[in-house]
């Protein structure tokens, strides 16, 4: 049987990831590869004897090489993607080990598909972005591009979260370095960028109604990599990608510190002391979450996710909504989840392809969701939770008449 190390597997979505493959057949031993081996081990003792856990540095190329070593396949689970992504990949393809991520980081997404020949050469597939959105969003995208459109014209991403029992620092400070870089978007047949603050960026913003999760959500702008590789695999005139996180007022909170400046990493002086604020924003971000979300009466944790895909089919105008929401699942479950069946698909040979690929360069959609859904239950059921959780399709003709298809 095979053995897989989950990097980061401590984390709110490896620990997810961890929890799904150990309650698989398809490996025989799930490692548990992170900073934190006491956590690591703890958790390891409670999953059981498949389940073990060893000590790595991200930031280490020699600990990264050493600690995937005696592995069949690597799921890299640890972020933020722009710091740690490319070490972790560069071990895998000289170690000539299979590897599955999840990074959501445009700029460093170009970077690893760079490594597209590398990885050919040492004979590995390198899986990247197979997480939530990057993840089902491209595969979902390309389902209704091949299968319900004979032309696509528009992709739509919308996405949002909120209520996860936790948050740490490398979650909020992906935030703000999404809140910084330049934004990708395919426009007009062509990629450009925005900025987040910025015209052209605000001009972006909008609102949308998730099943189940909320009417009118601000969507903003969002630097994801499925405006970059959807292009590059479905013929199309735009592809956009908006989110946001919930409750808003939380979101909303960290764009105004990412504004203000709060998030620079050069120190200051106060009152005698040097004060990084970046640091300080950390901080402030984990600590005022709790209020709101106490404030706010949250409750408990959801996610969404609509693809929307315009085009046409027999010469008149269609388009495809489809929906992905849960009471009960957010951030660590909606993309942990899919990162194991990424994993699971790995090893049983339906990844298809040599190289750096996206999903929907190398996975079939349908059977994608043919493996997700049981594990997705599964995962509701084994936590005791009672949400509900769905895949809803639905078209629009020409006229504005919406037909929910069955699926």
């Amino acid at each position: 049987m095979a053995k897989i190390i989950v990097l980061g597997g401590c984390g709110a979505v490896g620990s997810n990831a961890v929890k799904t493959l150990v309650n698989t057949d398809t490996f025989s031993e799930v490692v548990i590869g992170d900073y934190n081996i006491k956590k690591a081990k703890q958790m390891a003792g409670e999953l059981g004897t498949k389940a073990s856990a060893r000590r790595f540095d991200a930031l280490d190329a020699q600990s990264c090489r050493d600690v995937i070593g005696d592995c069949d396949l690597v799921l890299n689970c640890v972020g933020p993607f722009y710091s740690t992504v490319k070490t972790i990949l560069t071990a895998a393809i000289e170690a000539g080990i299979n590897y599955v991520d999840i990074c959501d980081d445009p700029d460093v997404t170009l970077e690893i598909l760079e490594m597209d020949e590398a990885a050919k050469k040492a004979g590995i597939t390198a899986l990247i972005g197979m997480g939530a959105s990057p993840g089902i969003t491209n595969l979902l995208a390309k389902l209704a591009a091949d299968d319900f459109l004979d032309e696509t014209d528009t992709i739509n991403i919308f996405h949002t979260h909120g209520g996860e029992p936790f948050e740490g620092e490398g979650v909020i400070g992906h935030r703000f370095h999404c809140m910084s870089i330049d934004i990708p978007m395919f426009l007009d047949g062509e990629l450009k960028t925005v900025k987040y603050f910025e015209e052209d960026g605000i001009a972006l913003r909008q609102t949308f109604d998730f099943p189940l999760i909320g009417k009118d959500i601000p969507l903003y702008p969002y630097p994801h990599p499925e405006q970059l590789t959807l292009p590059r695999y479905i013929k199309v005139k735009n592809v956009t990608n908006k989110g946001s996180v919930l409750p808003i007022e939380y979101y909303q909170l960290t764009s105004e510190v990412c504004r203000l400046g709060l998030t620079s990493k050069d120190p200051i002086e106060v009152k005698g002391q040097k004060v990084v604020p970046y640091d300080f924003a950390l901080s402030f971000i984990i600590n005022e979450r709790e209020r709101i979300l106490k404030e706010t009466g949250f409750g408990a944790q959801c996610g969404a996710m609509s693809i929307v895909v315009k085009g046409e089919k027999n010469g008149k105008a269609l388009e495809y909504r489809i929906h992905t929401y849960s009471s009960s699942q957010a951030l660590g479950e909606g993309t942990g989840i899919p990162a194991a069946v990424g994993a699971i698909m790995m090893q049983q040979g339906k990844v298809v392809g040599k190289g750096v690929i996206p999903p929907e360069g190398c996975i079939k959609p349908l059977e994608f969701i043919e493996v997700y859904r049981p594990l997705a239950e599964i995962a509701d059921s084994d936590i005791g939770k009672t949400g509900e959780s769905s895949l809803l399709i639905e078209q629009v003709d020409a006229e504005g008449n919406v037909t929910t298809l069955d699926f």
